[in-house]
């Protein structure tokens, strides 16, 4: 009787222990897979990314008089320098005068709540108005 009741307590302990490591193969065979989801995800992304891109490039081609603007005056004591994402610039730089309004003619995108599409020599900047903070840049955007 005894070994019995000893019996019956270990298959007690044991049971739940047995179950909870199924569970946790589960759990993990389950963060795999997305995992997996989520590169697939991203590489459908990028794709998507280099098409938008060369669908913009043969279009910058075949249009490229749409390209070619006058001079650029920029602010007083104003020399070029290229800038990157998370550049600031002085509000002289992204002021009215250098604004792009027409940016559906050139195919960008369109700015979001609080940015400008802004010419900066013959670059094309996106900029958060209110912070001056370089968003995007397209470098000799125009001829």
């Amino acid at each position: 009787m005894r070994k019995l009741i000893i019996a019956a307590l270990a298959a007690s302990v044991l049971a739940p222990v047995a179950a909870g490591a199924q569970t946790y193969r589960d759990d993990r065979r389950e963060v795999r897979d997305d995992r997996r989801d989520i590169r697939e995800d991203r590489r459908d992304l990028r794709q998507d990314r280099q098409e938008a891109r060369g669908d913009w490039r043969d279009y910058r081609r075949d249009h490229g008089d749409e390209f070619r603007r006058g001079g650029y005056a920029g602010p007083r004591g104003y020399r070029y320098r290229p800038v990157g994402v998370g550049y600031r610039f002085a509000p002289e730089y992204y002021g009215r005068d250098h604004w792009v309004n027409d940016w559906q003619r050139y195919r960008l995108a369109r700015p979001g709540y609080g940015q400008q599409w802004v010419r900066y020599g013959n670059d094309v900047v996106l900029i958060d108005l209110r912070s001056g903070r370089v968003a995007t840049v397209f470098n000799s955007f125009f001829y």
